[in-house]
């Protein structure tokens, strides 16, 4: 082998090399951006499309963004709903007062590319469905979200009015 064609040899192993930790590099950061894991606007926007739903008036289109097998701890109940029946019952007293939602504090944290957690306070503007007249409920809140057959649903939440007022 001369000279010339060990250099050339040389070079395209090279630059085989440097192609091979090229095409590695970019797959390592492919997968370290974690295409299927979603970013915190995305699992903030459950909530508006919760709150949406929520002024819609229909206790059913509430209720069908959680799982079957969630957990509701109600802002304005004492009874803890762990059904579907027991959850749109819930819904169907509290959407007569027209509630409408305005998170005051967000902390949300991604779990993984399933399931996230967001918590903070809240307060709803009720009205009242008899005098028309409006009132604040100041509460905390945590969400669990879960994604099931590619859909978010809420498998736990927790609302409770703020202990100060």
């Amino acid at each position: 082998m001369t000279r010339k064609t060990r250099i050339r040899a040389a070079l395209v192993t090279a630059t085989a090399l440097a192609t091979a930790a090229a095409v590695a590099v970019g797959v390592s950061a492919a997968g370290a951006d974690e295409p299927g894991k979603p970013t915190e606007k995305e699992i903030a926007a459950l909530f508006d499309g919760w709150n949406e739903t929520l002024q819609t008036g229909d206790p059913a289109k509430v209720t069908d963004r959680y799982a079957d097998d969630a957990v509701l701890l109600p802002t304005v109940s004492n009874k803890i709903r762990t059904n579907h029946a027991e959850i749109e019952d819930y819904f169907h007293h509290f959407v007569e007062n027209k509630p409408v939602g305005t998170k005051t504090k967000t902390v949300i944290n991604v779990l993984d590319d399933d399931s996230a957690i967001d918590t903070g306070s809240y307060y709803f503007t009720l009205t009242d469905p008899k005098t028309g007249e409006k009132s604040r409920v100041d509460a905390r809140y945590t969400y669990e979200y879960e994604k099931r057959d590619g859909k978010w649903l809420i498998v736990n939440h927790h609302s409770s009015m703020m202990p100060e007022g």
